[in-house]
């Protein structure tokens, strides 16, 4: 996708980014491109796609959601730095922790950080699970993201700890989420559920892929 065809369907679809930004972007593209050859971080099959499904995906959040000023954010399960790394390219005021377990994709996701020149944003490597042995971070986030990462009840048993009462879960999932809402609200009644089918203005493939995004937050 051309950079002035992405800038556009972002701005259509209430994203606005300076040109520092979006080449902070293609920056960032560039490089998950590149070491998407070296290391799986998405499906090869699918890089001819990586900056609508994969860079706008990340980004379609800031559609829905807006953030406080400097509010501290964690990307759980990142890989590629995905949503996170777009998500703080957006918004440079927020502070982003990246996590994931598996080392060699976590450095390339700090790597590719450092390279857009990004700051505020930090890179853990450890199981999501184990942030909860860690004082300082339980209620300590304002959102906690996640992207094809697992089943929503198992999501929230990983990581509500960490949550402040006022922060949100965005979990961004596909397909059919209605049984996987009913075990995730059974086990946590004390969260409401807002699930949103993505769409975006310029183009159809996330509704055709059901592609959404699930908001939970205290009731």
């Amino acid at each position: 996708m051309e950079l002035t065809v992405f800038w556009t369907m972002c701005s259509a679809n209430g994203i606005v980014m300076e040109e520092e930004q979006l080449n902070q972007i293609l920056r960032y593209q560039k490089e998950l491109l590149y070491w998407n050859k070296q290391i799986n971080l998405i499906s090869r099959q699918d890089e001819e796609n990586i900056a609508l499904h994969h860079i706008f995906h990340s980004l379609i959040v800031c559609k829905y959601i807006d953030f406080p000023n400097k509010a501290k954010c964690i990307d759980f399960g990142t890989g590629g730095g995905l949503p996170g790394i777009p998500i703080k390219i957006a918004n440079p005021d927020i502070y982003m922790l990246l996590v994931d377990s598996i080392k060699k994709k976590l450095k390339i996701a700090e790597m590719m950080a450092q390279h857009t020149g990004l700051g505020k944003i930090e890179a853990l490597c450890t199981r999501v699970e184990d942030l909860q042995l860690q004082k300082k971070y339980i209620g300590y986030f304002d959102f906690i993201f996640a992207r094809a990462v697992g089943q929503i009840e198992k999501l929230l048993e990983w990581t509500h700890p960490l949550l402040k009462y006022s922060g949100k879960f965005v979990f961004l999932k596909g397909g059919d989420l209605d049984y996987e809402i009913k075990v995730a609200q059974s086990k946590y009644p004390k969260y409401k559920f807002d699930v949103k089918q993505i769409v975006v203005i310029g183009d159809s493939w996330f509704e055709k892929e059901e592609k959404k995004i699930v908001i939970i937050s205290e009731r």
